[in-house]
């Protein structure tokens, strides 16, 4: 078995059952669950099964979840489409875009599972090690090698990253699930310090490469932002380093206790340059220095229609309200990209969609589409930075119902607010695992159960300037316990004294 041996502890319940079975076997027994029945499937193989990305969900008796794996959020409308029709015909329609540039699945039955699994496999998709203690889905910039001025396209590495990781033992039992991304975008859209393992871009003399980041987590456990290794990689390296930092953890990371076992706490009980030392030793040869962070203090959501860096070309970024949607409508964006662009459309951590590669020409037409008014690259300036978690509607762990109510809070500030608001950022996350990153949002807003006149309703506590970038920090709470029908008249009256501005600026004072 992976991972070091604690004399005296009692094993999780999770650990115990990857003790007696690799979570990925699991899918030897998925068709025979499919002839017998959800309920047939035993407690142990329930869990295992989310090594595969299938999740039977409590709010939904019977139903399962299914989280599919997008590598840095890149894909076609032949992929798309699938989706959608799988959506269609085996599940309720309803479509959800992840922050990690990911679509889940909705009501699918287990007896449905190898027909959806086929058909994802035929067009190059999968599902696998998207839940459980593996490498989650390796996000990059939405617009990686299309924007004028960015120095690295980490697409190839985050490719290469997943295919050396996916569906094999060596990195299918890790203490807890590790977060990865390589991005070369200079305006923070990805939130690196939220994430594990982050290569971030940089430079040392005339060479470009990539600063490595390590130990940020949201959730349950306590929040760390991810800090330097003071390591600088190139492109030839990333895949060696990642591989190195994997081994370690899945080696020695604490497995005593499944809210103090992600990397962050095996750097913790280390330090940091034990930790590096470890890496060099792992790699076997020395590892250069940090480089200077290339990253502006800005973030970006990349929503807006913009010129390529290939000419005669542009993007569009367009606005997916929450991250849901109908599968009818996702194939209706499907036929835009096909008409406008060449078939190739991205996913962003902002749960939104970007269509590349639409001419010149083609670009007033595509902006006048009926759909683009539903899909805009242009929303207001709350529902652009407005992001949630799944909710209580179909996540077991989620404490309040998030997508409905973060729309409705945001329709009603864009009534109370006056029209010249500058952009912000408002992160909605439905229980404590932080699903939704409200610490890395202008706005913050955690989910919770409160009483008002001895009556538990939904709320929330409001928490204001976080963000991520070169001078990242965790925002601060602010509020407790509003309720969710307070909100808009609580926000209206909060959001012009915290604007962007005047948050970062008051931290910078502090710090």
């Amino acid at each position: 078995m992976w991972g070091r041996s604690m004399p005296g502890c009692t094993m999780t319940p999770i650990e115990s059952l990857k003790a007696v079975e690799d979570g990925l076997l699991v899918k030897d027994r998925i068709a025979q669950y499919a002839q017998t029945g959800w309920e047939s499937i035993p407690a142990d193989d329930i869990q295992r099964l989310k090594w595969h990305g299938i999740f039977l969900r409590n709010p939904t008796p019977g139903f399962f979840m299914m989280r599919l794996r997008i590598p840095g959020g890149q894909t076609t409308t032949t992929q798309v489409r699938t989706i959608a029709s799988l959506a269609t015909r085996y599940g309720n329609g309803i479509l959800d875009v992840t922050t990690r540039q990911q679509i889940q699945l909705r009501q699918l039955t287990i007896g449905d599972i190898p027909a959806i699994l086929d058909a994802l496999d035929a067009v190059g998709l999968s599902s696998i090690q998207t839940g459980m203690d593996n490498v989650r889905n390796v996000m990059t910039c939405p617009v990686a090698g299309l924007t004028p001025g960015t120095p690295l396209d980490a697409s190839a590495l985050v490719r290469q990253l997943s295919a050396t990781v996916l569906n094999t033992p060596a990195y299918s039992n890790l203490p807890r699930k590790i977060n990865i991304v390589i991005t070369g975008c200079l305006d923070n859209c990805v939130h690196a310090e939220t994430q594990d393992i982050a290569l971030i871009p940089a430079q040392v003399g005339e060479m470009l490469g990539y600063n490595v980041l390590v130990g940020g987590k949201l959730g349950s456990g306590g929040y760390h932002l991810a800090r330097p290794l003071d390591v600088f990689v190139r492109e030839p390296e990333v895949v060696e380093v990642c591989r190195a930092i994997l081994d370690l953890y899945r080696d020695h990371g604490p497995r005593e206790s499944r809210t103090q076992a992600r990397l962050a706490f095996l750097i913790e009980e280390w330090g940091m340059p034990t930790f590096r030392d470890r890496i060099v030793h792992q790699v076997g040869h020395p590892l250069m220095t940090a480089g200077v962070d290339l990253r502006r203090p800005m973030e970006s959501t990349h929503l807006g229609i913009f010129r390529q860096v290939q000419s005669g070309l542009n993007y569009a970024g367009l606005k997916i309200v929450v991250g849901r949607m109908s599968a009818k409508d996702l194939e209706a964006l499907c036929d835009l990209t096909d008409q406008y662009g060449t078939g190739d459309l991205r996913f962003t951590p902002a749960q939104a969609l970007i269509i590349p590669n639409i001419p010149d020409r083609k670009i007033g037409d595509f902006a006048e589409e009926p759909l683009i008014q539903t899909f805009t690259f242009n929303p207001s300036p709350l529902a652009q930075g407005l992001v949630s978690c799944v909710g209580s509607d179909y996540c077991n762990l989620a404490v309040i119902e998030t997508k409905r109510q973060a729309v409705q809070v945001a329709q009603a500030l864009d009534r109370l607010l006056p029209s010249t608001i500058k952009p912000l950022t408002m992160h909605w996350s439905g229980c404590p695992a932080a699903c939704g990153n409200h610490l890395v949002a202008d706005i913050g807003l955690l989910g919770k159960k409160i009483k008002v006149n001895g009556q538990v309703v939904e709320g929330v506590d409001i928490f204001v300037g976080g963000r991520s970038g070169p001078q990242a920090h965790l925002a601060t709470k602010l509020l407790e316990d509003v309720p969710c029908t307070d909100l808009p008249r609580v926000l209206a009256s909060l959001i012009p004294y915290h604007t962007r501005e005047k948050m970062h600026r008051r931290r910078g004072k502090l710090s």
